[in-house]
């Protein structure tokens, strides 16, 4: 167990693989725990799981700086850049990063049959290439190795851009609502359990977005929508709502209130303050990044350290319930 930020964690030491699954404070374990005793006795009613829907959906918002009202809740990432996939016309040119996480660009490698097409390029030429293509999709942080996308060089570029800022919500503050569509998922950096994610979308891509799983909940009032024709959508992004994963969002909305306490400022220092911490010691240049990509995995692993293979490397990522002592060790099992 340990304290950070004012809240408890049953962490065990040496996680450092948040950016696979984050570990939950324990407020937000409690309420999963809660919504769970409730279930099995028979006391859960299904409207009970709405004001948590709600608030999740306004905390995430609030992080990416948009209006509750834009946003669409999904749950997964996939799932819900299918309906921009599916939306957008034939013959539709995407730019991408080379190697770029699949639930990003794997919807619309689907839609070949129409003529779309995707480009992957290096990182490096994303922004001068944009120009060239209709639609840029791109993690606001790679998966892979935790570089930062040049947000303000997408932004100026005049392309439409999809971010998937799954891996920078909730340490890597940002106003996102230049984007077209923004992205994300709960269970990382945000640290609440898989199912929850939402899709932020300007009033001006909503034509090319498509309600590909409109259901009872995508309704204006959704408890008058459950039965019977015609298909009555809500007037907002709620028109794309997936019927949501009631644990997650019960998780989600705890995760989010509280983040919602913190100052974003301080978080962001501290988890890039240990990433830079272990960078100076392998004699690596400073970055803005939590995420730090490092080569012998199995010392690391001997030592008691959980990180990710992802592109050939050892991913280790650092979130507000890491430690310099867990930093330094790790230092220590690399030499």
């Amino acid at each position: 167990m340990r304290m950070a930020f004012g809240e408890r964690f049953d962490v065990q030491d040496g996680y450092l693989n948040t950016a696979s699954i984050g570990v939950p404070p324990a407020r937000v374990a409690d309420a999963l725990e809660a919504a769970v005793a409730r279930w099995r006795q028979g006391l859960s009613k299904a409207p009970d799981y709405d004001e948590s829907t709600a608030v999740a959906r306004r905390g995430w918002a609030r992080m990416v700086g948009v209006d509750p009202v834009n946003v669409a809740i999904g749950a997964s990432v996939s799932q819900l850049v299918a309906l921009v996939a599916a939306g957008i016309p034939d013959g539709t040119r995407i730019l991408t990063v080379t190697n770029e996480f699949t639930s990003a660009t794997f919807p619309f490698a689907a839609q070949a049959h129409r003529g779309v097409t995707v480009t992957e390029v290096p990182q490096a030429e994303l922004v001068s290439r944009a120009p060239e293509f209709d639609l840029v999709v791109v993690g606001v942080v790679q998966s892979a190795d935790g570089t930062v996308a040049d947000l303000d060089g997408l932004r100026a570029a005049g392309t439409r851009v999809l971010l998937d800022a799954t891996q920078s919500i909730g340490w890597l503050p940002a106003d996102l609502s230049w984007a077209d569509w923004v992205v994300g998922s709960s269970y990382k950096w945000l640290l609440g359990p898989r199912g929850a994610a939402w899709l932020a979308i300007r009033p001006d891509a909503v034509e090319l977005t498509r309600p590909i799983v409109a259901n009872w909940y995508s309704g204006e009032s959704p408890w008058d929508t459950v039965y019977g024709l015609p298909l009555r959508s809500a007037g907002d992004a709620r028109a794309f709502d997936l019927s949501p994963v009631w644990f997650a969002q019960v998780g989600a909305a705890a995760s989010l209130t509280w983040f919602a306490e913190l100052d974003v400022k301080a978080v962001h220092d501290h988890c890039v303050g240990l990433a830079n911490r272990l960078r100076a010691g392998l004699d690596l240049p400073a970055g803005d990044s939590a995420i730090v990509a490092v080569d012998d995995g199995d010392a690391l692993a001997a030592a008691g350290f959980r990180g990710a293979l992802r592109a050939g490397r050892t991913r280790l990522s650092f979130h507000l319930y890491n430690t310099e002592d867990e930093v330094d060790r790790v230092l220590k099992a690399l030499r």
